[in-house]
Formats: C-alpha cells, sequence, structure tokens
C-alpha cells in the first residue's frame, strides 16, 4: 500500500508551502525503490508539492530495527549515495525540495543520514 499525503502551511510572512508525504513497501532492489520514488515524487510535485518526504532509507526494506553485518555493503559516502544521486536531478528538473534519507558511510563509520536537496538539486549545508 502506497499513501500520498500533501498539507498546505502558511508561514508568518503570507507564503504558503505545499508538502507532501511518501509511506510505501520497497525491496532489496535498490535500482527499482529509487524508481519507485521518482514516480510518487513526480506525482506529488504534479499535485502542488514543493517539498517532498520520501519513505525513510528507501533504499531497501526498513532494516534498523537490528544491527546485520551484511547491510554494511549498502552504505555509501553521502556524495556518491545512488538515492542522492538520483533524486538531485529530478529535485531540480521539477523545482522541488527533497529530504533523502540514506544509509551513510563515513570511514569507518556508519548513519542513518538525511541530505537536503534544494530545489535546485543541490544539497544544503
Amino acid at each position: 500500500m502506497t499513501s500520498l499525503a500533501t498539507r498546505h502551511s502558511s508561514l508568518a510572512t503570507s507564503r504558503t508551502i505545499s508538502v507532501a508525504g511518501i509511506q510505501t513497501s520497497y525491496g532489496e532492489d535498490m535500482q527499482a525503490n529509487i524508481a519507485k520514488t521518482i514516480d510518487l515524487v513526480r506525482e506529488a510535485a504534479g499535485k502542488g508539492a514543493q517539498v517532498i518526504l520520501p519513505s525513510e532509507l528507501f533504499q531497501g526494506p526498513y532494516f534498523c530495527v537490528s544491527q546485520e553485518e551484511h547491510w554494511f555493503t549498502q552504505a555509501y559516502e553521502w556524495r556518491e549515495h545512488p538515492c542522492v544521486t538520483a533524486m538531485a536531478p529530478v529535485a531540480r528538473e521539477l523545482g522541488v525540495a527533497i529530504p533523502v534519507s540514506i544509509f551513510e558511510k563515513d570511514g569507518p563509520q556508519y548513519y542513518n543520514s538525511l541530505v537536503m536537496l534544494d530545489a535546485d538539486g543541490e544539497a544544503l549545508g
């Protein structure tokens, strides 16, 4: 089951921002998961969302309930993470901001991280 929720929020400056949250199931095929997420991001942007939040760690099944060594092979440096490199051009094309949840490898350390892509496709600080 896939869920796509959109909410409009007014800021103090009278600017309205539309935010969409995506929640769906994923398998072990990272490229298929990325393609599915891109389709859902496009759907949300087509409904007017400006900030689109994909599911946490959409690169595969959610594995953070236990520490299993075989998942460490699925971690990447954030700049080269397949989810980041695939979503950046989509953010740029659609003019939307996308927080991309990733399993990050930084030297010998591993993190459940987030890379915030701005509407120009660039990672924010």
